[in-house]
């Protein structure tokens, strides 16, 4: 999928994938990483998803990648914050007190750019990504946060009668991409209030990842 894909829903304000609230997911379920306080964790693909401002709150550090600068701007705007904005490498790095976000290419990010993290939270970005780019992706993560423990939300549903993103991916595939890095464990998993976009019956599913 290209990344002009991604660039257009934003300009098109085509966000149905974007919530006014945190994920009733996340704060159920953040408690089982069993972080410390000040914990920093790692949104790949984040968009300016309400989750980072609930994180925030909570006393967390966060950093995340986006692509969509027009999304990153959002996310600035609605948080009142003014950031720092300067360039690293092919990226655009955003900052401010407890935030950072790199603009750009997930896979320009490096450990080196990213720094230490705490966790992964994935809500959002191994179910954006096609078939053919997950395997990448899950490597490439697991390598630039030294394979750090993971809270990662996933759906499934008939991908022969509609097509994501977000896309359908099952256990077999999140074994696939995980299970020889870390322990996987399906945490939650419950239907879709009124099926995948409306209209197709979907699960969603949490998954704890750790070593």
């Amino acid at each position: 999928m290209e990344a002009s894909f991604w660039h257009q829903k934003w300009e098109r304000g085509e966000i149905g994938f974007h919530t006014g609230e945190a994920n009733p997911l996340l704060t159920a379920h953040l408690a089982k990483l069993n972080l410390p306080q000040g914990s920093r964790i790692f949104l790949p693909l984040c968009g300016k998803t309400r989750d980072i401002a609930w994180l925030l709150g909570n006393d967390y550090q966060v950093v995340g990648a986006e692509l969509s600068e027009l999304a990153i701007n959002a996310l600035f705007e609605e948080l009142g914050v003014t950031p720092d904005i300067a360039k690293v490498g092919n990226l655009t790095h955003y900052s401010a007190e407890n935030i950072t976000i790199f603009v750009g290419d997930i896979f320009d990010v490096t450990a080196e750019h990213l720094g230490s993290v705490n966790a992964i939270y994935d809500r959002a970005a191994l179910v954006a990504l096609p078939a053919g780019t997950r395997a990448r992706y899950a490597s490439h993560l697991i390598g630039i946060t030294k394979a750090a423990p993971q809270l990662l939300i996933t759906y499934e549903y008939d991908q022969q009668l509609a097509d994501g993103p977000p896309f359908s991916v099952n256990a077999d595939e999140v074994n696939l991409h995980y299970g020889s890095t870390y322990q996987v464990k399906s945490i939650e998993s419950g239907e879709v209030a009124g099926g995948f976009k409306g209209r197709l019956p979907s699960t969603e599913t949490v998954w704890l990842l750790h070593s």
